[in-house]
């Protein structure tokens, strides 16, 4: 264990593809204190349950409380009657999220990893204090963002400790597992949030949340164990590199503010889109400089994505959430335009979920039963992919049963390579970096699912305006009537002789919508077959394996 040895990525068993991976040297960490933060790291049986557990307690609430405001949007805009504003209840904790999650992997490198997991969990309960007694929507608003940060900062963390406390090979079922918290979270939010509604009122759904992150916060300061950084507290702060996270965040802000605005609450021509898009390329360029150039610790390690499978796995991710978005916002309207009302639609959207659950629990467990996972994603991009072909098949005619099974392919594909493109991405790189690649992956990830919302929404708009104007345009007041039909679809409000081309007009849009979404996914499919296939080695301490087969 002494200062000799250096450390490049793990040698692949058997080269899949061709060109060797590029060589990535270790952080500055001592090998001496590297191998002592490995073999602290190596837990299991209840300490391990109790560490992870805990962490995932707070992860289920953060995930309930990110799709709750669904069924909580009308009875908040009733007490406020601020209607203009709504829109940004649920997108501040969608931007405060992609802004804080880039930033955990370096700042909990060097804080540690149980202290940014006790800030996150306080942060994710404050903003639910806050939104509970909040008495105006700015303030409501204010408190959506304090949650987004302390959720999204869960969500990333939660990544982190479970690579860091479980073997590669093992990775995948616990990464199956935490799909199935984040994913059941997501989905019960909101069942949940709509039942508090009608009973209690819409305050308690964020209050209730507080005592359970209150226990969770207790559970992670008394019993969790996570091994702390070696540096004193006297020379944190002069680690974090303030000026990269001030050009990243407010890169990611701008951007992610101005594609929510843009065709919603503004036009795309408008000076606030022409203003903010711009300047979020101008401030990641400058974040990039700075990380290459000057940072002395960056938050995002800009060589990684020399490695090909670095790169490969996180433009994969940023493909796969374009797709995922894409289909989670448009095939409600498919489904309402079929005659099926909200909770129909929403015990047919239940199909998605279970596959995308089931696609990540038989990626972890086949990948912990053979320690390979190039081929396995053959499967999964099959079910990818041929769930978007089916998709573009759909229309009025076809069984509505086809829609489910659609749907419950696309998660399992989606969940498969989801999970793989995780491990292949820790496997390709070293283990003290691998806080630091998981973070890079969140920037692809947070941005995909807003960049999918906007690209699919252009697409919809832009061909049911055209049909509706080809088909009606002559018709009196047909520009009221059009503006009417492309911000709501209630066919009882459409005159009759309307409403056939109406629903052709709608199927025509969300076809092409479909077959965007076929060429995202076609898209995240061959990027993600570009990565090399590693060693999934049993243990954590494989730096020490690798030096005993040397």
């Amino acid at each position: 264990m002494g200062a000799r040895r250096t450390r490049t990525i793990p040698e692949e068993e058997q080269p899949l593809l061709s060109d060797n991976a590029t060589a990535i040297p270790p952080t500055s960490l001592p090998p001496a204190e590297e191998a002592t933060k490995t073999e602290q790291e190596e837990v299991g049986g209840v300490r391990l349950y109790v560490t992870i557990g805990s962490i995932w307690l707070a992860v289920f609430f953060a995930a309930m409380d990110s799709s709750m405001m669904a069924t909580l949007t009308t009875p908040v805009a009733n007490e406020f009657h601020t209607f203009s504003l709504l829109s940004w209840v649920a997108s501040s904790y969608l931007i405060a999220t992609a802004a804080v999650q880039p930033l955990t992997g370096r700042l909990t490198e060097i804080f540690g990893r149980k202290d940014g997991v006790l800030y996150c969990i306080v942060f994710f309960g404050l903003g639910n204090l806050i939104c509970g007694i909040a008495n105006n929507t700015w303030t409501l608003i204010a408190g959506r963002v304090v949650a987004g940060a302390g959720g999204g900062g869960l969500f990333a963390i939660q990544t982190m400790v479970v690579t860091d406390l479980v073997p590669l090979r093992k990775r995948g079922v616990w990464q199956g597992i935490g799909n199935i918290v984040f994913g059941g979270g997501s989905c019960l939010g909101g069942v949940f949030g709509g039942w508090i509604n009608q009973t209690l009122g819409w305050r308690p759904a964020f209050l209730i949340q507080v005592p359970f992150v209150v226990v969770s916060a207790f559970v992670v300061a008394i019993y969790v164990q996570l091994p702390s950084p070696p540096h004193s507290d006297k020379n944190k702060l002069a680690r974090v590199d303030f000026l990269g996270a001030i050009t990243l965040v407010g890169s990611l802000v701008l951007l992610l503010f101005g594609l929510n605005s843009g065709g919603n609450l503004v036009p795309w021509n408008h000076p606030l889109v022409l203003t903010t898009l711009p300047l979020s390329a101008v401030l990641l360029i400058a974040f990039l400089v700075i990380e290459e150039k000057w940072a002395a610790e960056p938050l995002i390690l800009v060589r990684l994505f020399l490695n090909r499978t670095v790169t490969a796995a996180c433009v994969s991710n940023w493909f796969e959430m374009m797709s995922l978005y894409g289909m989670f916002f448009y095939m409600p309207i498919y489904l309402r335009l079929r005659g099926l009302n909200s909770s129909q639609q929403g015990s047919e959207l239940i199909s998605q979920g279970t596959g995308l659950l089931v696609g990540s629990l038989v990626a972890g467990f086949a990948v912990k039963r053979t320690g390979r996972y190039f081929y396995l994603n053959w499967m999964f991009i099959g079910f990818y992919v041929g769930a978007s072909v089916l998709l573009c098949m759909l229309d009025m005619a076809f069984p509505l049963w086809v829609a489910p099974v659609c749907l419950a392919m696309f998660g399992f594909g989606y969940g498969g390579m989801f999970v793989i493109s995780l491990l292949a991405l820790i496997a390709a790189i070293d283990h003290s970096e691998q806080a630091i690649a998981t973070s890079a992956s969140y920037i692809f990830r947070s941005t995909g699912s807003t960049i999918g919302v906007t690209i699919t929404s252009a697409v919809f708009q832009n061909v049911l305006k055209a049909s509706l104007w080809s088909r009606f345009g002559n018709e009196p007041d047909a520009a009221t009537i059009i503006g009417r039909i492309r911000n709501d679809l209630d066919l009882d409000l459409v005159p009759r002789s309307w409403r056939h081309g109406v629903e052709e007009s709608y199927m025509g849009a969300l076809r092409s919508v479909w077959f965007t979404i076929l060429a995202l996914t076609v898209l995240a499919s061959l990027t993600s077959l570009a990565m090399k296939e590693y060693k999934l080695y049993n243990t954590i301490s494989r730096r020490e394996e690798e030096e005993q087969q040397q």
